[in-house]
């Protein structure tokens, strides 16, 4: 009967480890599993949301560098369209003002034409009438010189 009797302890002793083990341990174990299940959970979401920001930063990082590549190439585009302007302006204000020396000095020259054409027509005149003069024999007054002078110069 010691075997049965044994047998019989050992069993409800058992049952009593079991039922202590389930009444007090095994929720405890659970409790710890499931936190330990919940946190490894959160982590994995966090790590996941962390690479969904990563992924979006990337890509507007991206849009920016390239709003930012085409906003450059885009002043200097207009820099340029500027440059080539301004260049023209230049070159267009470089031909008026030339254009205007040549007039200017056309202008000139002319009157210096004229001035000289005056001053010969004045001296060929005053010549013929100093052959006039000579071939005549006699002077003609001043009043009358001058008077002849002008309708020669004025017919030359």
């Amino acid at each position: 009967m010691n075997i049965n009797l044994t047998l019989i302890g050992q069993t409800l002793t058992f049952f009593v480890f079991v039922w202590f083990c389930a009444k007090y341990v095994w929720p405890a174990l659970i409790a710890v599993m499931v936190e330990r299940e919940k946190k490894i959970a959160d982590g994995l979401q966090a790590a996941e949301r962390a690479d969904k920001d990563l992924e979006l930063a990337q890509k507007k990082a991206t849009q920016e560098l390239s709003a930012a590549k085409e906003q450059a190439a885009a002043i200097v585009d207009q820099a340029n369209k500027r440059a080539t302007q301004i260049v023209d302006e230049a070159k267009e204000q470089a031909k008026a003002e030339g254009d205007r020396i040549v007039t200017a000095a056309k202008a000139e020259v002319e009157q210096e034409t004229n001035r000289a054409k005056e001053a010969l027509r004045s001296q060929v005149a005053t010549l013929a009438l100093a052959g006039a003069e000579k071939v005549l024999g006699q002077a003609i007054d001043a009043k009358a010189h001058n008077d002849l002078v002008s309708k020669l110069a004025a017919d030359l």
